[in-house]
């Protein structure tokens, strides 16, 4: 498969990239800077600049953009609109990294994680913009995206285990009642979700087995 990842420089791009071209996916990484990377093929361009013309081609892209400083969280929003633009009416997948602050922890899907008390004051603004571009992607009819949300603990460091859980729209526990992945776990479920092709406009979340 021809796949192409925004933001492919960063600590879960890059991750994906590693396990998409040992895979044997062809891959080319999109970054604002050299690539540094395991990508066979590389754009340098900045996410706000790219064209339909640059995203021709490709069988999935995924989207591991993230902003962290309060005056850039609004682009979790612009960046997938534009992505979304750029890929309107085409078959190409959009695969986003998503968030866990959005998933619900309720039957009734009327309370989110982030509406819990123990949620962290600090990472409320980071979840509620990650929430709002997702609550924006849903209304995407034109494009072909899947948004896979981390477990609550999301570990850049953690363990690769080589297995998870598929969960939905609900945080999922495992049997020792943990909501947990690694970032190298999370890879291989996106591009095990690629390869599958399947939960198209859908929102699912994985956590270690």
């Amino acid at each position: 498969m021809n796949i192409a990842v925004v933001a492919a420089n960063g600590k879960e791009g890059s991750l994906i990239v590693k396990e998409a071209v040992n895979r044997g996916h062809n891959v080319t990484a999109i970054t604002r800077s050299a690539n540094k990377t395991a990508a066979q093929h590389s754009i340098q361009k900045d996410l706000f600049d790219l064209t339909a013309q640059d995203l021709a081609g490709f069988d999935a892209v995924v989207d591991a953009f993230g902003a962290w400083t309060e005056d850039k969280l609004p682009q979790h929003s612009t960046s997938l609109a534009h992505l979304c633009d750029i890929l309107s009416g085409t078959d190409t997948r959009l695969y986003v990294v998503g968030g866990a602050g959005s998933l619900y922890v309720n039957p009734e899907h009327t309370m989110q994680v982030i509406d819990t008390p123990d949620f962290p004051d600090a990472f409320k603004p980071l979840a509620s913009a990650m929430g709002q571009a997702l609550d924006e992607l849903r209304k995407r009819t034109d494009v072909n995206w899947t948004y896979v949300s981390p477990a609550g603990d999301f570990q850049a460091d953690g363990e690769h285990t080589g297995s998870y859980i598929l969960g939905g729209e609900e945080l999922t526990l495992n049997e020792r009642g943990e909501s947990i992945i690694s970032y190298a776990d999370y890879a291989l479920a996106m591009v095990d979700q690629i390869e599958d092709g399947g939960h198209n406009r859908e929102r699912i979340s994985v956590v270690r087995k």
